[in-house]
């Protein structure tokens, strides 16, 4: 009887061990797909003069896109995730912030013009 219990607990202990193994390789591929998203969300932002109109939002998306890649290489891929995502949230913030800012000044740019036609075309009419 002894001999039984014996290879069933080691039996369980591999079978523990591989499914262990099993779930942490499983959070790994999504793990590195996370932060690679949040790698092209930063550029991204970036490119869209993210690190002008929105210098705070860009430092935090570039720390934890920084965080997210050492939790990747400790193999907490919990962690890496989580820091990926907040990464990319922030990275498009920065990133609409960037777009706002450039409609804004748009914007203003238009109206300052549209202000002229009219001073202009008063003008006009009072001659």
């Amino acid at each position: 009887m002894k001999q039984i219990s014996k290879s069933w607990l080691l039996g369980a202990c591999v079978f523990g061990g591989m499914t262990l193994a099993a779930c942490t390789s499983s959070l790994k591929a999504p793990a590195t797909a996370d932060v690679a998203v949040s790698q092209a969300a930063v550029e991204n932002a970036s490119s869209a003069d993210g690190t002008e109109f929105a210098p705070e939002d860009m430092r935090k998306a570039r720390e934890k896109l920084a965080l997210s890649k050492q939790a990747l290489a400790a193999k907490d891929y919990k962690a890496a995730t989580d820091y990926a995502n907040q990464a990319q949230a922030d990275a498009k913030l920065a990133q609409a912030k960037a777009g706002s800012a450039k409609a804004q000044a748009v914007s203003a740019t238009l109206q300052e013009d549209i202000r002229v036609l009219r001073a202009e075309l008063d003008r006009a009419a009072t001659q």
